[in-house]
């Protein structure tokens, strides 16, 4: 049975989509930790990041880098964090989370919520910064 991953990519399920290529997909979070927290996903669907081929994971991580420099250039941080945590979804993925402080990226805290309008427009913001 596809993830809920698998069924974003194959549009199944909508998004706010971030970017794209041949082997990666990026979208905000719905239940963001911070403004800009963006999901990078294999397109190739594996449960366990490191299960990727090496060149399917330095891809992603190169993939993801782009998708940071982008989150950088639309949310005011003093960096981008990165987690992988891979046990609420059964797809490989990283959290891109813009951060302040370390306490920005503590996924006990309580998520936020933003429109759709809002998501919509960030979405547009990071996509147009995505080089």
């Amino acid at each position: 049975m596809a993830s809920i991953f698998t069924k974003i990519v194959n549009g199944e399920i909508p998004c706010y989509k971030i970017a794209e290529d041949v082997n990666y997909f990026a979208f905000l979070d719905i239940h963001p930790m911070a403004k800009g927290h963006v999901l990078v996903i294999p397109k190739q669907e594996t449960d366990y990041i490191f299960d990727l081929s090496p060149e399917l994971l330095g891809g992603l991580m190169q993939f993801a880098q782009r998708v940071a420099a982008a989150i950088q250039k639309t949310i005011s941080c003093k960096r981008v964090g990165i987690a992988v945590l891979g046990l609420e979804v059964p797809h490989a993925h990283i959290h891109l989370v813009p951060m302040n402080t370390e306490a920005d990226i503590d996924f006990r805290k309580q998520k936020l919520s933003f429109s759709e309008e809002e998501m919509q427009t960030l979405a547009e913001t990071i996509r147009n910064h995505f080089a």
